[in-house]
């Protein structure tokens, strides 16, 4: 078959399916993308990279800022792939991440490939993400409705432009309109348990600053992509003194980067870590907690195999990667009694879950985990086994490739 796949940053969430579909040898892979591929592709895919040929209209009307940007992404990808067709090339199937736009004109090109969409989230004014935490977002009004909406058009585009769309959790699926839910399938992207999983005999570990982690530390990992509200970051810093007090031995290991944000505004005043940091300042002792920035991946499945407590924090968002590579690896999580995360924790048997604006309440239930060994290895089995029972790649990727199938052979 003929696929094509397009994603911003290639291959993203198509990683293991690529990979997959370039071992059987059989099958014509070509990938577009709009960045540098973010890692080894094989050599039987081609991946092309396009380049957006302008930029925004000067003075536009703000709320069409965002829909412009992907207007423009979408054409761009567009003109690449005329030329892939008047090289002949024709799709069997087109896999793509709607996100950023690309894939906005490519129906238009090809109106016989069938066009099976990778959905992650559908904005809602209220309910999920955007009205979660009244003391750092502003009231709903008009105008944030109004941007809510107008987020959702490049969305509601390739809904009805898709033949079929997946997404990788319930939750996800549940931000969308009641109208198109029947027509997104929920297939995790898969965690591969057989290199993220626990090791009780992990070598020490040195952090960027020096400091060397040991097996058996009371060892407190929390990860973001970037360190954000979105994520917690506040809450979690704020539980610092709190969790220090109960467990002053605690070594508290921060992972991501310290600039910027994925999701959310950004901080109005420098960076959301400084910001928060500067509140328990004289509180704590921050000789033992540790900011290492992003870590390469081998090193952060170290850190998490040399984890006591594990903590994951979320808004009612898309769910990340880092939870389920955390209960992958054994560790004994305490995570946010947010939706996306208790489709995956069921608080004191795989897990344990606070509410996501009580720092007190998070620092207590990880010294419980610092304290009672017996629990948190238990609760740490049961996330591993919560994980390759439901999100292990060996079960994640055939569903995905059966779909892919399902979608080119128009079954569905």
């Amino acid at each position: 078959m003929n696929f094509l796949f397009v994603h911003q940053n290639f291959p993203g969430q198509y990683r293991h399916i690529v990979r997959s579909l370039a071992a059987q040898g059989t099958h014509q892979l070509v990938a577009l993308g709009i960045c540098e591929a973010a890692e080894a592709i094989p050599k039987e895919v081609r991946y092309l990279r396009y380049a957006v040929s302008r930029g925004n209209t000067p003075n536009l009307h703000p709320l069409l800022l965002e829909t412009e940007s992907k207007l423009i992404r979408g054409e761009a990808c567009a003109s690449a792939a005329h030329t892939l067709k008047q090289q002949g090339f024709v799709p069997d199937l087109i896999c793509g991440h709607p996100g950023w736009g690309e894939l906005l004109f490519l129906k238009d090109l090809w109106p016989q490939a069938p066009l099976l969409s990778y959905q992650e989230f559908y904005y809602q004014p209220t309910g999920f993400d955007a009205d979660f935490d009244r003391e750092l977002q502003p009231p709903s009004d008009l105008a944030s409705r109004a941007r809510t909406r107008m987020k959702n058009a490049n969305v509601l585009i390739n809904l009805q432009a898709s033949d079929w769309s997946v997404t990788p959790t319930s939750f996800q699926r549940s931000s969308f309109p009641a109208l198109w839910q029947p027509r997104i399938s929920v297939i995790h992207d898969g965690i591969n348990t057989e290199v993220v999983r626990p090791d009780s005999h992990s070598p020490p570990l040195n952090l960027p600053d020096g400091t060397q982690l040991r097996q058996g530390e009371p060892i407190v990992t929390f990860v973001n992509r970037r360190l954000e509200p979105y994520r917690g970051c506040h809450s979690f810093i704020r539980a610092i003194p709190e969790l220090q007090r109960l467990a002053p031995e605690a070594r508290v290991v921060v992972v991501g980067e310290q600039t910027g944000v994925s999701y959310g505004r950004a901080c109005p005043n420098g960076e959301w870590k400084d910001t928060f940091l500067a509140e328990i300042e004289g509180r704590h002792d921050p000789g033992r907690v540790h900011f290492t920035g992003s870590l390469p991946y081998p090193t952060f499945l170290h850190l998490l195999r040399l984890s006591a407590a594990h903590v994951y924090l979320t808004y009612p968002f898309v769910m990340s990667w880092s939870l389920l590579e955390a209960m992958s690896s054994g560790c004994a999580v305490v995570g946010s009694a947010t939706a996306p995360v208790m489709e995956v924790i069921e608080d004191g048997r795989n897990g344990l879950l606070v509410d996501f604006f009580k720092p007190n309440d998070l620092a207590a239930a990880v010294t419980e985990l610092l304290t009672n060994r017996k629990r948190a290895l238990s609760l740490g089995a049961a996330a591993r086994e919560t994980v390759v029972r439901h999100y292990s790649l060996a079960d994640c990727l055939p569903r995905q490739l059966a779909l892919m199938q399902l979608v080119a052979s128009r079954s569905l």
